[in-house]
């Protein structure tokens, strides 16, 4: 389909594209790499009368690594994640998720800062910063600000981001314990049926920190807390995985789609968290 008639703006300052925000008020949108906004313009889900493409702004764009602090800008895309060496190290379940989200085309395309603003409880880099503690920068009319990640999300489609205000820049520490983001789905480049993300720190044998976050079983990420502390001064054997899998299903919240009913969400929720914690427990 063909979408309606809009205006396109390409700034090359954050100014100008709030300006531009201002001026057109909620007539107005912002586009990172366009993967979720144009498909619903072309479907006439979305009607924009003036889009404002981000991709000229310099200042949203780079990977930093400062000591245990990473920051990248929101327009990084999902291949600039996946070849950057500094984030190999200090953030390696970025890659490792990067490369199940959809094909290398969309990945070419799709960023970071739109995977993660969207609000769709699909996407994969939201639950992620979930469970790295991640925290994001939003500038807007009255300044800048920091919303966690763990409290950003609101609602399907819906954050703590205004339509004013533009995501800049993710920030969070540094991890180089055990990892991993395990995701299972009907096909290559699908939205997951579920998806866990896990990250532990091993001492003496035993699990010292954890943390993990659970993809597209609730109309928000859900960084399980419980499940974590489950995992807390054990071994992660099998008897600490199965209290994780239990404290996590009581976090989680699936609806029936066409991915399947919510009986199976939850058992395929569980195996996902199960391999997650596995593997992430090899690694540490």
């Amino acid at each position: 389909m063909i979408p309606a008639a809009f205006e396109y703006y390409r700034p090359e300052s954050l100014q100008d594209a709030l300006s531009l925000l201002q001026t057109h008020g909620d007539d107005a949108r912002v586009m990172a790499g366009g993967h979720s906004l144009i498909p619903m313009m072309k479907l006439r889900m979305a009607e924009v009368p003036h889009l404002i493409d981000l991709q000229a702004i310099a200042d949203l764009r780079g990977i930093r690594v400062d000591g245990d602090t990473v920051s990248i800008g929101a327009m990084v895309t999902q291949h600039e994640v996946i070849e950057s060496t500094d984030l190999l190290r200090a953030a390696p379940i970025l890659r490792e998720a990067a490369l199940q989200i959809a094909d290398p085309q969309v990945r070419y395309m799709g960023t970071i800062g739109g995977n993660v603003a969207n609000g769709d409880p699909g996407n994969d880099m939201p639950g992620i910063m979930q469970c790295l503690g991640a925290e994001f920068s939003l500038i807007g009319p009255d300044g800048t600000r920091t919303v966690a990640a763990r409290n950003f999300f609101e609602a399907a489609y819906m954050t703590a981001r205004t339509d004013e205000e533009i995501l800049t820049r993710i920030t969070f520490p540094a991890h180089a314990g055990g990892f991993a983001y395990e995701k299972q789905k009907r096909k290559i480049g699908d939205y997951a049926t579920a998806a866990a993300a896990v990250l532990l720190t091993k001492e003496g044998g035993t699990c010292a920190t954890a943390s993990i976050a659970m993809t597209n079983l609730s109309d928000v990420p859900v960084w399980s807390e419980a499940a974590a502390a489950a995992l807390d001064g054990t071994a992660c054997d099998s008897g600490a995985i199965a209290k994780a899998m239990a404290a996590m299903d009581g976090d989680i919240d699936p609806g029936e789609d066409n991915r399947g009913p919510v009986a199976f969400k939850r058992h395929v929720a569980g195996i996902t968290l199960s391999r997650a914690i596995t593997r992430a427990w090899s690694r540490a």
